[in-house]
């Protein structure tokens, strides 16, 4: 891993700016996390589907040379997926409202910097029934940064993440002087370690649900807000439904390798597994019948080296960490030598336990 404090470019990131009178009032009705008013600076969201899955996660700014009319910068994943465009998305929202939008991703780069604390990082956690949790921010200020550098975002996604910020294509970063500069994959591993999912690879177009892709936890979600799109079956789900899988980290070995490398250093196994491969449930056979009988699996998501990330069904994590079962994965086409790999998940750590640092 390279010397903190540390920044990266990151990569397959695109930004659209949106500006106009009806600015805000538009995306309060359309984002699952809307801009604060009066202004407070950024903050990360979601698009979601009539049907409550998610279209996209976004961090959204705002845009100061917007003529005294509301302004604000739209980032996102625009790697090619099974979701409409989203300027496209935006256009046809549009209607009558007083809004303009434009692609201006060949204007700005998207870089992370972490490795010091960026201020005091106090949240407590409120839990509903379904096992949906959202942070609560202490003291009750905005979370995500002020509006001092309006291109600047505290990544209060999880602890330790750092800060978020938008570079003019080409330059670098003003913190650069202080940091090292390291590879975008630097950034990859960074996120994985804390257990955040982004982007069309961990939080798959038309597929995944807010909460199992840890929304909830990273504090995308409003659940006392007004209507927006996808916001029937999300606050049903938070109220009455149940959250049965989560996306965890993961640390990846080969099944006889009995001294794996170590999660913190991903370099070590350069080994390239293709997103979306089964994660399986094994019970020995002298536990049979003590953890849940295997009923469907999880995906592999995001990895790098010997680490990743993982969606796994709530209760065969469990098994696991009553030692019932293990995590199983296989790869290797038919008809070729096929390797099996054991999967470690975890907790993340600074996430929420029920009845740790809990509120009503």
């Amino acid at each position: 891993m390279p010397p903190l404090p540390t920044c990266a470019r990151i990569p397959h990131r695109s930004l659209i700016s949106l500006t106009g009178a009806h600015a805000t009032q538009f995306l309060n009705g359309i984002l699952t996390l809307g801009p604060p008013v009066p202004p407070q600076g950024g903050f990360f969201t979601a698009f979601l589907h009539a049907q409550g899955r998610v279209l996209y996660d976004a961090f959204v700014y705002r845009e100061p040379e917007s003529n005294a009319e509301d302004g604000y910068m739209i980032e996102f994943d625009s790697r090619p997926s099974s979701a409409p465009s989203l300027l496209d998305l935006l256009k046809r929202y549009i209607l009558r409202s007083k809004v303009k939008v434009r692609d201006v991703s060949n204007q700005w780069d998207v870089w992370a910097a972490w490795g010091i604390e960026f201020g005091p990082d106090d949240r407590k956690w409120r839990w509903s029934r379904s096992g949906a949790v959202e942070p609560v921010w202490v003291p009750d200020s905005w979370p995500w940064g002020g509006t001092k550098n309006p291109f600047s975002i505290l990544d209060r996604r999880a602890r330790g993440m750092g800060r978020r910020m938008l570079v003019r294509k080409g330059d670098t970063p003003l913190e650069v002087s202080n940091y090292g500069v390291a590879p975008s994959e630097a950034y990859t591993a960074h996120r994985i370690l804390h257990g955040v999912p982004e982007g069309v690879i961990d939080i798959p177009p038309l597929h995944a649900f807010p909460m199992e892709s840890n929304l909830d936890v990273m504090g995308a979600i409003d659940f006392r807000k007004g209507c927006y799109i996808g916001q029937e079956l999300t606050v049903r789900t938070y109220h009455t439904g149940v959250v049965r899988k989560r996306i965890l980290p993961i640390e990846i070995h080969p099944s006889l390798d009995d001294s794996p490398a170590k999660a913190s250093s991903p370099g070590l196994q350069p080994t390239i597994l293709t997103p979306g491969l089964d994660i399986r449930l094994i019970a020995p056979a002298t536990l049979e019948g003590k953890g849940p009988r295997p009923r469907g699996t999880g995906k592999l998501l995001s990895s790098i080296g010997n680490i990743g990330l993982a969606l796994l069904r709530l209760e065969h994590v469990e098994a696991v960490s009553r030692g019932h079962a293990a995590f199983q994965m296989v790869t290797g086409e038919e008809g070729h030598e096929k390797q099996t790999w054991r999967i470690v998940n975890s907790w993340p750590s600074g996430w929420p336990s029920p009845g740790i640092n809990e509120v009503d």
